[in-house]
């Protein structure tokens, strides 16, 4: 089964599948969170999103991580717009890890990083780039920037 089969909800409430959200597109899959030292990765998300033909960022809030994605559905897709001007789509708050952790992030977590580390998210940030089928090829830690160029290259492998 592709991920692109999994059933997800928008921050909006909207039940969809991933590749429905990703209209057969590449896809940065990245754990956000709004009041994160690295939440600033934002910027740098949405130049990728408006700027890189053929992929789709795809925010996904997660509060288990010092409790810094407390807000509400519309707290943060205002947070977002207003601060960091973010365009690409946002799914529901969700978890990323133990007993509640959703079905795309069970998959997700099963990938190895680059240093061949799978399992839980380390913290908010972390990223999976997902080819156009819905594959995923490339897991990143949450201290690389979205404009680092192991992940520019990844990307450019897929779109």
């Amino acid at each position: 089964m592709s991920l692109h089969d999994l059933e997800v909800e928008t921050l909006s409430g909207t039940r969809t599948t991933l590749g429905e959200l990703v209209g057969g597109k590449a896809a940065l899959v990245v754990n956000v969170a709004s009041k994160c030292g690295l939440t600033p990765q934002y910027t740098g998300l949405e130049q990728l999103h408006a700027d890189v033909d053929g992929l789709v960022v795809v925010g996904v809030p997660c509060n288990q991580f010092g409790g810094q994605e407390p807000g509400t559905a519309q707290e943060i897709e205002t947070f977002c717009s207003a601060t960091y001007g973010v365009t690409f789509p946002m799914l529901a708050k969700t978890d990323v890890n133990g007993e509640g952790r959703s079905p795309l992030f069970q998959a997700l977590t099963a990938v190895p990083d680059a240093a061949g580390e799978a399992g839980d998210v380390q913290w908010n940030f972390e990223k999976w780039l997902l080819s156009k089928d819905g594959e995923v090829v490339a897991r990143f830690r949450p201290l690389v920037e979205p404009s680092a160029p192991e992940l520019a290259e990844a990307i450019s492998a897929q779109v």
